[in-house]
């Protein structure tokens, strides 16, 4: 028994030895590594798997060092001959097992127990004496989390992964683990470590977050006692962890009522900010970088950059969560976190531009927490960063300026220094951040200045609308000055900028800024024709927006019309719905009943108000809005309850309006209550007043119901019309309704009845006017004593009846209506003028002239349209007059009848298209008439022509519509604009580029070519349409750039050699002759040649002031760019070296010979080419020396007086510069501040170009030569 009992302590001082240097070799190799502790002991500790808690529970009570009564743990292990270093020894292992790769679900929930367990030995007072805290292990602890928790548990399975350890036998398998749990434990790993064959339960996943939770809750109690001054890289390891972070928590719960992670990880994050970790900033300074990146929306890794997470709603949460942890953590630090805290907001604002938006709102947030000190300080320095050279930055100040003034305004105290207090008010935001970008280089800064700046009208902080106010109250020169530059916006050429520009001039007006007048709404109604399909749906809205703020307002309506009622017949379809809409939403559904009209009630109001304008002011957009109707008939839109509840509105003081509706739908609507109509007819031709326009309304109501009304009440009808007519007291507008009315009761399903119907109906009309004619053309001095309106409404009523009854037209009536344009000259010759009936006109009729006569010209423009209607249904009256209108568009002095006869000749030509196109260059020639009325006509009669395809780009007719792009009338040239490229070049794209070369001889008045400008004109016509000359030379180039603007890249290549080939060749091949008249020929060449429009686009740079995006979509874009220009570059010059380059040369040594003045047009055209090719300008001109040192000498020579002209210009500036006593100190030193800024600026590029042309050399003394290659050439030459 003895030997046995040795035996045993023998074995046992071996397993204690062994033992001993186990726990030694962990502790050497500082808890990276450890052997496998002994089988019988692991057996025995993972026998009970509630051990590592049963432990903890037991030493839960020793880390209370509030209580005195509790023992010391130290003295408990020392009298049970329990050691510090084997213990903690013991629990590296377990925690180390759940760090190997694939660990499993035992092996991990032992980690996590046994970590636990070691960070409450740290908590217990003695641990540092006990030598327990040891660095690296207490990291191992801190990463725990990260490394327990299976990174794939969120993702999909594959179908043939490993079953879960409980999973259901009988299916075989696993449900999805619950989404709270997936989602509170989703972190990021930092390494990626592949779980490997081992998948988890939902119980298993439970387990894992209990021993997690238990794990932070244990960290959060150590880092309350036990301080990491003294520990920076262990802090750090803190911060990282408590990072990853979703859920903000209240931090007035205590730490064991705390379940969820997050909330314990803020709280960690609020421990070490605490001054137990550190009296300095260090620590404080970790959390707030770490929570930057939170703020930002980004992932940091250790091995790459920080890269931008997708904005979903845990990453939105987190930005939010990070932001309220950061406020309450300033609230009860103040002191000491102000200072990291302007820091952050610093940082904040170098945002990605992605999320641009919610960093100014954090921005915002942020500063809301600041003191007024420092709240001014971060202003300043935000004024100072709004105009950085970077378009982000500029754009992000704006951001942060609009966000500051949603937040009431500080008021100034003793704390804020003088000098700062100036940046507290939001007049200082408005004024001097957001307003000052309206004229940014940037178009995209200008348009977001233009955005905050309405959007400023919308806060609800008074002080904002109040600070805009007062941009535009100062004086009437500045509302003028800012309404030019409002205008100038809404034509920017970038979309985005004219659209904000749009939503400023809505706020303005919206809020009473700027007046509402006539000049200033059409700026928004104006920019519903606007050729981006975007800009045009945005100024609808803009006004849509407008009428809702001010719908009682008549100008506004009145705008709303002309600017929405056009847009129904747009070339878009989107911007057809989008008028539709409107259309049907302020007018349509509010259309009630007479009983449920409500005068309080705005929409209803609005609509009859609308409506009424169209009656009166706006008659001139009716066919707008049948076009509407037209659209809105085949989705049967109107019921008969609404057709019932307008009728209802036909008595009172809306009846005009409810005619106009009625007028519209009556063809498209349900059968009508005729009754009501009739009703409203007899009171109509019984009133001695008659409305002209409710009285039109109801005869095409009476015209559409015409096919459902019995014969005896047509009958009525018809005679009422007829006894009307012969009255002769109707307006004319009245008449030809009336005569259209009598036209439609005519239709019947028997031709023949409705041509009886109209000879005799029609022909008794024809007759009357004819009658009366007669007596006043055949009675002696009859002209001197009529009745002029009387006259005029015969010939009108004569015109309009003809045309449905022209069998019932005689030669007579030809006769009566010529002698009204051209009587006969002797007194009684008029009887024998008119033949018989039958008979044949006089050889000698027409006249070849309208002469003038004692007949007014309101009546002989009458008579001109009358004839024209005789013409359309008389094809030889038409050959023996078309001469005669022609003649009077030449020599013709009365403004009416001249614009009367390009009317009527445009609708002979529709009629009688190949008769009537001899005579194009006739009308055309109008479009340089000396009234504007008769030009504007002109353009838009022969641009329809041209669109339908009537007329062809035959002669002159390109030329004399390009002249009108420099019409003294500004709204000519820019109707002429419009017809030009929206309505015609659409139709041929290649118009302008065929045209172009024979711009320049046509503009010029050049003739010797043998092929352009060779069409027949006559002397009138060429001096009428020649631009020749110096004096006419802006014009002339004014309509080449035009042109040129809308080319395309293509286009413009070809154009260039065909410049050369055609023009250029040709007085180098001799053909044409270099004399005075080809000298203007040649200079505007070569100046056109060295237009910017000339280059191509995909040769040109960004737009100034813009800077690439750094998303990877604009970085592909821009390495395309760079390569297209590469390419093109290529294909450029060596078309240059081939084709210009030896024309050039050639043309130069004869320019010479001759001492031609052409000679400086061409050395231009050079120094600009050559721009492009700075190095390569002796390769290029290897041929001809002499000329490559002159281009060489002339390009420095440019360069150095353009920065001379430069310097002087801002010389000028500062030397004319005086003080408003308008503007504040602070103002003009801004200013003066501006001017030093921008000299210095010029001087630095003076320094720049100086060192760039001059590469450094040896300092040895130089003469520099002023004088040209071509002097030093002879002077070399006559030394020889």
């Amino acid at each position: 028994r003895s030997a046995v009992k040795q035996e045993e302590e023998e074995d046992a001082s071996h397993a204690g030895c062994r033992g001993r240097a186990w726990v030694d070799a962990v502790w050497d190799f500082e808890f990276t590594h450890t052997d496998p502790l002994d089988p019988v002991i692991e057996e025995e500790i993972k026998e009970d798997p509630d051990v590592f808690k049963t432990i903890y529970k037991q030493l839960l009570p020793f880390s209370n060092k509030d209580d005195d009564n509790t023992q010391s743990v130290w003295l408990v292990f020392g009298e049970n001959g329990v050691s510090a270093k084997p213990l903690v020894a013991v629990l590296s292992y377990f925690i180390l097992s759940a760090k190997a790769k694939s660990p499993s679900l035992e092996q991990r929930l032992c980690g996590l127990q046994a970590a636990s367990l070691y960070l409450l030995l740290l908590k217990i007072p003695g641990s540092v004496a006990n030598k327990v805290y040891h660095q690296i292990l207490f990291d191992t602890c801190l990463n725990m989390p990260l490394k327990c928790w299976p990174q794939d548990s969120g993702k999909k399975r594959k179908k043939d992964t490993l079953k879960s350890s409980q999973g259901d036998p009988k299916t075989g398998k696993r449900s999805k683990p619950p989404k709270k749990v997936s989602e509170e434990m989703e972190i990021d790993d930092d390494e990626d470590d592949e779980e490997e064959g081992v998948y988890f339960s939902p119980q298993d996943l439970l387990k894992l977050r209990e021993g997690i939770v238990l794990l932070v809750r244990t960290l959060l109690r150590l880092l309350e006692r036990f301080s990491l001054r003294d520990k920076p890289q262990s802090a750090d390891s803190c911060v990282q962890r408590y990072n990853l972070l979703r859920i903000f928590c209240l931090f007035s719960r205590n730490v064991d009522q705390i379940q969820s992670l997050p909330e314990l990880s803020y709280h960690g994050l609020g421990l070490l900010c605490s001054t137990i970790h550190g009296e300095g900033d260090e620590c404080r300074r970790r959390v707030f970088r770490k929570l930057l990146y939170v703020i930002l929306m980004m992932k940091t890794q250790e091995r790459s950059k920080p890269c931008l997470l997708a904005p979903s709603q845990a990453v939105c949460g987190a930005r939010d969560q990070a932001i309220l942890f950061i406020s309450h953590i300033v609230e009860k630090q103040r002191e000491a976190t102000l200072p990291l805290l302007r820091i952050l907001v610093q940082h904040i604002c170098h945002q990605k531009s992605e999320y641009r938006v919610s960093g100014a709102q954090a921005v915002g947030k942020l500063m809301a927490k600041m003191p007024c000190q420092d709240y001014a300080a971060i202003i300043k320095w935000l004024y100072s960063y709004s105009r950085n050279n970077k378009v982000a930055f500029r754009m992000f100040a704006l951001d942060v300026a609009l966000v500051l003034l949603e937040q009431s305004e500080r008021d100034v105290d003793d704390t804020v220094d003088p000098e700062l207090a100036v940046f507290l008010p939001h007049r200082f935001l408005v004024h001097n951040i957001i307003y000052n970008h309206r004229n940014d280089v940037s178009p995209t800064v200008r348009g977001h200045a233009l955005h905050c700046l309405a959007q400023c009208l919308e806060l609800g902080s008074q002080n904002a609308t109040k600070c805009v106010h007062e941009l535009f109250s100062n004086s009437k020169y500045i509302t003028t000055e800012a309404l030019t530059l409002f205008k100038k916006h809404v034509s920017d050429p970038k979309i985005n900028a004219r659209k904000s520009a749009l939503e400023t001039v809505m706020s303005l007006l919206k809020h009473g800024v700027i007046s509402c007048s006539a000049e200033n709404l059409s700026i928004l109604s104006d920019r519903c024709r606007d050729p981006a399909v975007s800009v045009k749906k945005k100024a609808m809205q803009c006004l849509m927006d407008l009428l809702t703020a001010l719908p009682e307002n008549r100008e506004v309506q009145e705008a709303w019309l002309r600017g929405v009622l056009p847009a129904v017949m747009d070339s878009e379809s989107s911007v057809q719905e989008k008028a539709l809409e409107c259309l049907d939403h302020v007018v349509i559904a509010h259309i009630k009943s007479q009983g449920k009209y409500r005068d309080d009630d705005t929409s209803q109001k609005l609509a009859w108000d609308l409506l009424g304008l169209m009656c009166e002011k706006c008659q001139d957009l009716s066919r707008y809005f049948s076009k509407t109707f037209s659209v809105w008939a085949p989705q049967q839109k109107f019921t008969p309850a609404f057709v019932n509840g307008l009728l209802s509105h036909t008595d009172g003081e809306r009846a005009a309006a409810a005619w106009l509706l009625l007028d519209k739908i009556a063809s498209c609507s349900p059968k009508l209550n005729y009754g009501t109509v009739l009703d409203t007819w007899e009171n109509t031709i019984r009133s001695p007043v008659v409305s002209v326009t409710m009285t039109c309304h109801i005869l095409s109501v009476l015209g559409d119901i015409a096919s459902n009304l019995n014969d005896d009440t047509k009958t009525r009808i018809v005679d009422d019309l007829m006894g009307w007519l012969k009255t002769f007291s109707l307006p004319l507008e009245v008449i030809s309704s009336c005569v259209d009315t009598l036209v439609r009761f005519s239709r019947s399903d028997n031709t023949r009845d409705t041509l009886r119907f109209l000879d005799r109906f029609c022909g008794e009309l024809v007759s009357v006017c004819e009658s009366y004619l007669s007596g006043v053309i055949l009675q002696e001095k009859g002209a001197e004593n009529i009745n002029e309106d009387l006259l005029v409404k015969h010939l009108y009523t004569l015109g309009a009846a003809s045309l449905h009854c022209p069998s019932k037209v005689g030669k007579r009536i030809f006769l009566v209506v010529q002698s009204v344009l051209t009587p006969s000259e002797q007194p009684g010759e008029s009887m024998h003028l008119f033949p018989a009936e039958g008979d044949e006109l006089p050889a000698g009729q027409p006249l070849s002239q309208f002469k003038p006569n004692s007949m007014p010209t309101v009546v002989r423009a009458h008579a001109v349209i009358t004839l024209g209607k005789l013409c359309l249904q008389h094809e030889e009256l038409m050959l023996k007059y078309l001469p005669v209108f022609a003649r009077e568009l030449e020599v013709g002095t009365e403004l009416a009848v001249r614009s009367n006869v390009v009317v009527v000749m445009c609708d002979l030509c529709v009629r009688y298209t190949n008769t009537v196109t001899r005579y194009i260059p006739n009308i055309s020639a109008c479009l340089r008439d000396k009234d504007p009325i008769v030009r504007e006509q002109t353009l838009i009669m022969l641009t329809n022509l041209l669109q339908e395809e009537y007329v062809k780009w035959k002669g002159a007719l390109f030329f004399r519509f390009a002249i009108v792009l420099v019409d003294p009338d500004p709204a000519i040239a820019d109707l002429c604009e419009y017809c030009l490229v929206d309505l015609l070049l659409k139709k041929s794209p290649l118009m302008f580029s065929q045209h172009f070369i024979e711009c320049i001889f046509h503009f010029n008045s050049y003739e010797k070519h043998k092929k352009y400008n060779k069409f027949l004109q006559t002397e009138s016509e060429k001096s009428k349409f020649s631009l020749k000359g110096r004096q006419n030379q802006g014009k002339r180039f004014r309509i080449y750039r035009f042109l040129l603007k809308n080319f395309t890249d293509e286009q413009r290549f070809n154009i260039t050699t065909k410049i050369c080939q055609d023009i250029l060749a040709s007085f180098v091949d001799s053909e044409l002759p270099l004399d005075s008249d080809s000298s203007e020929l040649l200079a505007d060449t070569f100046d056109i040649l060295s237009l910017k429009e000339m280059k191509l686009t995909a040769m040109s740079g960004p737009a100034a002031g813009e800077e690439p995006q750094e998303d990877e979509m604009a970085m592909a874009k821009a390495v395309l760019h760079v390569a297209q220009k590469k390419l093109v570059s290529q294909v450029q010059k060596r078309n240059f070296v081939e084709n210009v380059i030896p024309i050039i040369i050639s043309l130069k040594n004869m320019l010479e010979k001759q001492h031609s003045p052409v000679l400086k047009h061409l050395m231009a055209y050079l120094q600009v080419t050559m721009q492009d090719y700075r190095s390569e300008v002796k390769e290029l001109f290897a041929a001809d020396e002499q000329l490559a040192a002159e281009v060489e000498y002339n390009l420095k020579r440019f360069e150095k007086e353009k920065q001379q002209q430069e310097q002087q210009q801002m010389e000028n500036q500062l030397a004319n510069f005086t003080f408003s006593p308008q503007r504040n100190v602070s103002q003009t030193y801004s200013y003066i501040g501006k001017y030093i800024m921008v000299y210095c600026l010029v001087l630095i590029t003076n320094i720049c170009f100086y060192f760039y042309f001059h590469p450094l050399r040896k300092p040895v003394p130089r003469q520099w030569n002023v004088e040209s290659p071509l002097v030093q050439k002879l002077r070399s030459k006559k030394r020889f």
